[in-house]
């Protein structure tokens, strides 16, 4: 391996690595503070990670933080800020979930179905903030935040017994989907089922890395985020690659919440997990938007939910995981900067070297010359 590509592997890896280290550091302050041992929460949580019931529920519960993080990569990637994956995501559950209870088709057709629902919805949604900030000039920031308010607003309305909802008890849901909408998961005997849908998760971020770095939309996508007047320059249409990027994300998010609607809960009620839109930021910050970074951020965003409720019964607040999250994701922030002013003066004291080893093979070069000459 080249030294340049050594390099490049050193400071994508070192963000990430000193963001949790200190993240852990920063938690056992915090525990050290309140009085409590500072190493045992976490080994406790790392204990229930050799559970396989554990175990499954956080290859689920990533399965959908992946798809969520990946569609807020694909705004980062043409620097747009989406945080309104979170609704786009609600709202594509929702309509999948109406649809899927009152559409009754062959499952080779109810499926797609259920899927093109979820993806339209969130392309639409997120579509809203895209027309209009290359109409209006609006930050796509302030235009998904309000349209997060509108899309809760929606369901709740959407909920209403004369609309869409069916009262179960003190419930509002959906009514349940017809069986032929459900996706099987894969058997693995006590420890439960893991989603189906985990498959869609791992397509998606296979397709995610060969739209972005091997199509020629990729890199216009990446030359638009990295420069909108240079992208312009070389023919690409910045607004055009902006609502197209805004689209994409929104299509992506309306997938996010279908592992465990067509896999598990067969409808959209109350208790349906919520804020995984939010999370996915901080997992598509610790990843790096690469697909592969993004998915052992989702695992340990997982891993930190659902080890964390055993620390309830050895005196310990299981808030202590929802702290870390947070130190994690300002952690992510700060040392991402300080990688990236390392490896810009390491590139300058390379590039200052080689200039002046340049210099002296020049004058080596006059010197031969003219001794030839004499």
């Amino acid at each position: 391996m080249k030294k340049f590509d050594k390099e490049r592997v050193l400071l994508a890896v070192a963000g990430p690595v000193i963001a949790l280290a200190v993240a852990f550091v920063l938690s056992a302050i915090v525990l050290v503070a309140s009085g409590k041992n500072p190493v045992e929460p976490f080994a406790i949580m790392f204990e229930q990670a050799g559970f396989s019931d554990i175990q499954v529920l956080i290859v689920n519960q990533a399965s959908m933080y992946y798809i969520a993080a990946l569609a807020v990569a694909i705004g980062f990637r043409m620097n747009l800020f989406n945080i309104g994956v979170d609704g786009q995501y609600q709202l594509g559950a929702m309509m999948a979930a109406v649809v899927g209870a009152h559409a009754n088709l062959p499952a080779f057709l109810q499926v797609p179905l259920l899927l093109l629902t979820a993806v339209l919805t969130g392309a639409f949604w997120a579509g809203i903030a895209g027309v209009l900030k290359v109409t209006r000039g609006v930050s796509e920031v302030v235009a998904t935040i309000m349209l997060n308010a509108i899309a809760t607003s929606l369901i709740v309305y959407m909920w209403k017994p004369d609309v869409f909802g069916v009262k179960i008890g003190n419930n509002s849901t959906t009514g349940e989907m017809h069986e032929s909408g459900w996706i099987p998961g894969i058997d693995t005997g006590e420890a439960g089922e893991i989603y189906g849908l985990l498959l869609l998760a791992v397509l998606l971020g296979i397709g995610y890395w060969v739209v972005l770095n091997r199509t020629r939309f990729g890199f216009d996508l990446r030359a638009s985020g990295a420069s909108e007047s240079a992208a312009s320059a070389s023919g690409v249409d910045p607004k055009r690659m902006v609502l197209t990027a805004m689209l994409l994300s929104g299509a992506v998010a309306g997938l996010a919440g279908l592992p465990i609607l067509l896999g598990d809960s067969h409808t959209y009620n109350l208790n349906f997990p919520t804020g995984i839109g939010f999370l996915g930021i901080g997992i598509a910050l610790l990843g790096r938007n690469s697909p592969v970074g993004i998915a052992f951020a989702a695992l340990l965003w997982a891993w930190l939910d659902k080890a964390s409720p055993e620390l309830d019964f050895h005196g310990y607040d299981k808030e202590i995981a929802v702290i870390m999250q947070g130190l994690i994701v300002l952690s992510v922030v700060v040392s991402y900067e300080a990688v990236r002013e390392w490896g810009l003066r390491r590139q300058q004291r390379r590039v200052g070297a080689e200039l002046a080893a340049g210099h002296v093979l020049g004058a080596d070069n006059n010197t031969t010359k003219e001794v030839a000459g004499r």
